[in-house]
């Protein structure tokens, strides 16, 4: 008898749940990010991808519904949203980088070594007057209001703090916001639509939420790379105090829309705590503190990290496996995934890592042998999910398709 849209979003969801509960599924389960992929895959654009949101959406659902993974996640079409900002932390297609160009970090100081303790004193005030002027050109116009404190003084605060707004660039800033509000606006209907219409399809969604390690919160958004690797030698206690700082951030960054979506599971990429830039004692004092206690109080909230491991994490699995039982999934890209099960596996679900320089470069033959090896040696006894080390961007359509027909055969 033919199942049910209903019953198949059922069975999916418990494949999912059952592995990330160290419980054995009834078949391997199979989460797919298509990034990129879903546009190449429609035969649209990479420009259209970032702005047209019914071409985005379009795209990622047809790719879920041609190669059914056990859950999806929605495109990131945000392109209309930071143009209108002027946001200068990316580069993307149809904004400074030519069609076909994905999105490209800008590395750099937003925040000075010299900044800390005005970060630390008033960690919002700085990031209006002084953080969003240096990544959105449309909101120069913030850098010239007085500190967002001195409008608690009497009435003198509010009869004179705002003046900056009217100026010429003041206007410009605020018909910037209205503009940014309304494709923010445009761009929820959009992915609520695509959430329906999955969920309706019988397809859940991977996460509706995200949120970030305190580290790397201050090391890519504010420091930058170079500045927070300096400051691990000139600064080493000003860091720690900054990562204490941002943890409640990053903890309300997560909860609240976690909870309105009804979707558990909190995404979590990891950027700068890997064996290649920071000694296995620097994780332990500056990265892993904070972000444990993250990943516990999301716990501690009913929620479900899912941790992106990017990188190698090689020297310091046995420390990161200190975390409630059953609760998280580690998403690892480049990691000894035998050693990875061995001593992860009665703690935390491992998914991943299936390299995206084989699915973008190599046959169907060779990814089917990798993901048999892979089966064999951590995916047979539960607690695993097959998925590709990253997002699937530039992976050839017949491997993808190797990786999941596989993957469903697989006994």
């Amino acid at each position: 008898m033919t199942k049910t849209q209903q019953e198949l979003y059922g069975e999916r969801e418990k494949r999912v749940l059952d592995a990330m509960a160290l419980q054995k599924p009834d078949c391997i389960p199979i989460v797919l990010l298509f990034g990129a992929f879903a546009s190449r895959y429609a035969g649209i654009t990479r420009q259209e991808e970032l702005y047209d949101l019914e071409k985005s959406y379009g795209a990622n659902l047809r790719a879920t519904l041609d190669f059914e993974p056990d859950m999806t996640s929605a495109p990131l079409t945000f392109g209309s949203v930071l143009e209108t900002l002027d946001y200068r932390q990316l580069k993307w297609s149809g904004h400074n980088l030519p069609d076909g160009s994905g999105y490209q970090y800008v590395e750099g100081e937003y925040m000075k070594a010299g900044e800390y303790d005005a970060f630390l004193f008033d960690p919002s005030d700085f990031i209006l007057r002084l953080y969003w002027p240096r990544i959105m050109g449309s909101l120069g116009v913030f850098g010239q209001l007085p500190p967002m404190r001195s409008f608690m003084s009497y009435f003198f605060g509010l009869t004179s703090g705002f003046i900056p707004f009217s100026t010429p660039e003041g206007t410009e800033a605020l018909d910037a916001l209205k503009k940014a509000a309304e494709a923010s606006a445009r761009s929820l209907g959009a992915l609520q639509d695509y959430a329906g219409k999955v969920t309706a399809a019988g397809f859940p969604m991977f996460f509706a939420s995200g949120t970030q390690a305190p580290f790397d919160t201050l090391g890519d958004y504010f420091r930058g790379t170079k500045g927070i690797v300096l400051d691990l030698y000139r600064n080493p206690e000003k860091v720690t105090a900054a990562c204490e700082k941002l943890l409640p951030i990053m903890l309300e960054a997560a909860v609240p829309a976690a909870k309105m979506s009804g979707n558990p599971r909190v995404f979590i990429p990891l950027h700068k705590g890997s064996d290649n830039l920071m000694s296995r004692e620097q994780f332990q004092r500056f990265y892993w503190p904070t972000f444990r206690e993250l990943l516990v109080a999301l716990v501690n909230e009913g929620l479900n990290p899912v941790v992106l491991v990017e990188g190698a994490y090689n020297s310091r699995l046995d420390i990161i496996k200190d975390v409630p039982e059953g609760k998280i999934i580690y998403w690892f890209e480049n990691v000894n995934m035998a050693k990875a099960k061995r001593i992860l596996g009665d703690r935390v679900c491992i998914m991943g890592n299936v390299p995206m320089s084989l699915l973008a470069t190599g046959t169907p033959d060779q990814v089917k042998e990798y993901c048999r090896t892979l089966l064999n040696s951590v995916g047979s006894e539960g607690g695993f999910i097959m998925s590709s080390a990253a997002v699937l961007d530039d992976a050839r359509v017949e491997n993808v398709r190797a990786l999941v027909d596989f993957t469903r055969e697989y006994h």
